[in-house]
């Protein structure tokens, strides 16, 4: 019996029949997704004219975080920027810190703001915590060298897409759990939340080839779960498990209607705003999983990618206002 599905957009219909799609990932087709060029940085920054420095931050244990500060060539280092902290998409088992980067270096241009990426190691071979503590740690380490960054520490936004939502989602947790270090904001863009794949979206998009379905997701959490039982896997991970989302930074959450991650997506939303807690949500009719990522000029990405920058001017207004807080007022 086949599960009914809401329609693509059409022009996103039309844009993703000429695109290769798979039904499921293994390790094999891992490894040749691994081999693909990555993206090219070098032109991208020119074109946003953006300039970067690269710096390994240590990790607890032992390992090295990589993160890339970059910058707009012509700022004035004397005014402090808003900074966002970008944690990339790809299942937490592929991609880099450059992955989907065009998307942060528009908010560079718009607003000024220096964006940090940061290289987190990836499942298979790294499981558990090991990503979200890199992305934490990462974040740390900016939040503390704001002064030698030349950013404002009260307005600092953890974004990410895809498992880099996931991510920005758990990095927030963890901040909120161990009370460091301060974040104005999370912008979660299709983000990738609860290992257990069991929702009506995650039914809808299995058996078939797609951007990413239940089979990929399945593979990709197996991955990055490791040797983890179902009682020991943290909500840092997994966020959909947290049973507490009180006293969070204010979010923006977004997914499409035709995706794996929507009804995930939207259940974290209304625990957010069942806390006590502010966020926005948009489910794009007719968007695919990473449609504004994969196809950015098409109508629908374009209004996305617009709400989505809306949202942040917003957000870095009320923050250098003093207006918003990582908790809630009692």
């Amino acid at each position: 019996m086949t599960v009914p599905r809401p329609a693509l957009d059409p022009e996103l219909r039309t844009l993703l029949a000429g695109m290769p799609l798979v039904a499921r990932l293994d390790e094999e087709i891992l490894t040749q997704l691994r081999q693909l060029p990555s993206t090219p940085v070098g032109s991208l920054l020119a074109r946003h004219r953006a300039v970067r420095r690269e710096v390994d931050v240590p990790a607890e244990d032992g390992a090295v975080v990589r993160l890339s500060v970059l910058s707009p060539a012509d700022r004035d280092p004397a005014v402090p920027a808003p900074c966002v902290y970008w944690i990339h998409g790809g299942g937490m088992v592929m991609g880099d810190r450059f992955s989907q980067i065009d998307i942060p270096l528009e908010w560079l241009e718009r607003f000024g703001a220096v964006v940090v990426t940061v290289e987190y190691r990836l499942a298979p071979e790294a499981t558990g915590t090991s990503a979200v503590e890199d992305c934490h740690q990462g974040l740390t380490w900016v939040a503390g060298h704001g002064e030698e960054l030349g950013i404002d520490p009260a307005r600092i936004v953890v974004a990410g897409t895809s498992a880099g939502g996931g991510l920005a989602a758990g990095v927030c947790l963890l901040a909120r759990d161990l009370g460091t270090p301060a974040i104005a904001a999370q912008l979660l863009i299709c983000p990738m939340l609860d290992h257990r794949n069991a929702t009506p979206s995650s039914r809808q998009y299995a058996g078939e080839p797609g951007v990413w379905t239940r089979e990929t997701n399945a593979f990709a959490w197996r991955a990055v779960l490791g040797d983890l039982t179902e009682g020991e896997v943290p909500p840092y991970v997994s966020p959909a498990r947290a049973g507490d989302l009180s006293g969070l930074p204010t979010a923006y959450v977004d997914t499409g209607s035709a995706e794996v991650f929507r009804d995930e997506d939207v259940a974290y939303a209304a625990g957010l705003w069942a806390a006590g807690g502010q966020a926005e949500l948009h489910v794009w009719a007719g968007g695919h999983h990473g449609f504004d990522a994969l196809f950015p000029e098409a109508e629908l990405s374009v209004a996305a990618r617009r709400t989505r920058t809306d949202w942040l001017a917003r957000v870095l207004r009320q923050a250098d206002d003093g207006k918003v807080t990582t908790r809630p007022s009692v």
